[in-house]
């Protein structure tokens, strides 16, 4: 899979690329939606704004793999975000089975533990173009309150960190994080690591469920790899011209 390259050109490079269309190459839109048909008519709306769709657990469960070829085969690349944590066992063969969908990228639970990242990552190795395995540090719905009540005493920043050289030593280079900690992360992978990042709200946005947002241009300047968007984009009059707002703020970025 491409990944896209870091924002600051070599010196004396040439960027010739428009930054817009840059852009959709990094903007993924979370397709939240309860039906098939109500996917398919968001994705026609969005007019070819973007090129990657996020899937997760709402749309897969009723939709299935299908939804998957549908909008494989009109072009788009899938993020499939269905957050496995399991044994070992049973996440290698979900995995592998994932990858046979053709998504391109897919999360996985840091918390499942090192066995179970490994598992995975060993799965990925047997295939000549695996997905990105993305690790899901901390959820951008949680906060200090939140993780205090599953027991979890450290900061989300800190155990976004530690989940993340966790993940690293079990071979894994991608990961999810909130914009808060993209600095850090980008730091502990490296320019080779894949930050995908939700949580991103324009200013002036409702918040919704979300603790740990920032902008758009905010989180790129941090090391971003990938935005997530969804609520600002597909719950707008019109969700084609509310993601073309925020490439033009990715722009300013990128």
């Amino acid at each position: 899979m491409a990944i896209p390259q870091q924002l600051e050109p070599q010196q004396g490079q040439v960027v010739t690329k428009h930054p817009p269309e840059a852009g959709k190459r990094r903007l993924i839109v979370a397709l939240d939606v309860p039906t098939a048909d109500a996917a398919v008519e968001l994705v026609d709306r969005l007019e070819g704004s973007c090129h990657w769709l996020k899937i997760g657990l709402e749309l897969f469960t009723v939709a299935g793999p299908g939804i998957i070829e549908q909008f494989v085969t009109r072009g788009h690349s899938i993020f499939l975000d269905l957050k496995f944590h399991d044994i070992p066992n049973t996440v290698a063969g979900a995995v592998r089975s994932a990858a046979g969908l053709g998504v391109g990228m897919m999360t996985l639970h840091a918390l499942g533990g090192p066995a179970m990242l490994a598992a995975a990552r060993n799965e990925m190795e047997k295939l000549a173009n695996p997905p990105e395995l993305l690790a899901v540090t901390v959820l951008t719905s949680m906060d200090a309150a939140q993780l205090g009540a599953v027991g979890v005493a450290a900061s989300p920043g800190e155990a976004a960190e530690r989940l993340a050289r966790l993940g690293m030593e079990a071979g894994i280079q991608g990961f999810v994080c909130s914009p808060q900690e993209v600095a850090t992360l980008r730091s502990i992978t490296g320019s080779a690591g894949v930050l995908v990042v939700p949580g991103i709200r324009p200013a002036g946005s409702a918040l919704g469920d979300q603790k740990r947002v920032a902008t758009p241009a905010e989180t790129l300047r941090q090391g971003a790899s990938f935005l997530v968007v969804g609520r600002p984009i597909t719950q707008a009059a019109s969700p084609a011209e509310a993601a073309r707002q925020i490439l033009d703020e990715m722009a300013a970025a990128l």
